[in-house]
C-alpha cells in the first residue's frame, strides 16, 4: 500500500535489491559509485549515469519513512 510506513530491509542502504538493480546489470558499478556518493555527500539522489534521469538514494527515501510503491531503485524497504 502506498505511502505505508514499514520497517526498513535488513541490508546496507548502499547495495539495492537485485529485483531493483540486476547483478549482472551492465552499469550496476557505475550506479552503485555515484549512488554511493550522492549518500556519503547526503545528496537526495543522483542523475543515472545512463538515462540522465534523477534517482532518489536509500538515505532520502530511508528519511521520507514510507514506501510509495512505485520501484524505486533503492527503495529500503523492498525484502
Amino acid at each position: 500500500m502506498s505511502g505505508e510506513r514499514r520497517s526498513l530491509a535488513g541490508r546496507a542502504l548502499t547495495e539495492p535489491h537485485p529485483s531493483r538493480l540486476a547483478l549482472d546489470h551492465p552499469g550496476r558499478e557505475q550506479v552503485l559509485a555515484v549512488h554511493a556518493a550522492a549518500l556519503a555527500a547526503g545528496e537526495a539522489g543522483y542523475l543515472d549515469p545512463d538515462t540522465g534521469l534523477f534517482v532518489l538514494t536509500a538515505g532520502f527515501l530511508a528519511r521520507r519513512g514510507t514506501c510509495c510503491d512505485r520501484g524505486c531503485r533503492h527503495c529500503p524497504y523492498v525484502r
